[in-house]
């Protein structure tokens, strides 16, 4: 099964929106079946076979996340960093102002699902696999 180490080198290699792609298929291969991260530290929970989870920890401190999610506004940056045009803490510091509180991965489907702090659905986005 795959350990945290290796989502970290795999993740190294991400340095904007743009990269998601590539990212996803890489730890797809390594086993995981879905995951979760938090904006409000960035600590996320990698999910594979058999209820497998390997967990990495806080990588900032903690972040006030918006009690009233701002989907369209929220939509419109998340564009510009799949564009590449922001890096990761830039776009973790808008979800939080736009009321994210976290995303999921979901390798089967190949989507990731954006939620507020309700637990409401935002955005569900397909993630392109060419």
């Amino acid at each position: 099964m795959f350990t945290t180490e290796q989502i970290k080198t795999a993740h190294s290699k991400v340095k904007s929106g743009a990269d998601f792609p590539s990212y996803i298929k890489k730890i797809k291969t390594l086993g995981v079946t879905h995951y979760e991260t938090y904006v409000t530290d960035g600590h996320v929970d990698y999910h594979g076979a058999n209820d497998y989870t390997a967990k990495v920890p806080a990588k900032y401190e903690p972040l006030v996340i918006s009690d009233y999610p701002k989907s369209e506004e929220f939509k419109t940056e998340l564009i510009a960093h799949q564009q590449g045009k922001t890096d990761f803490l830039t776009f973790i510091k808008m979800c939080a102002t736009f009321g994210i509180e976290k995303w999921e991965i979901c390798m089967d489907k190949m989507t990731c699902t954006y939620y507020d702090k309700a637990g409401n659905e935002i955005l569900a986005e397909e993630i392109p696999q060419d």
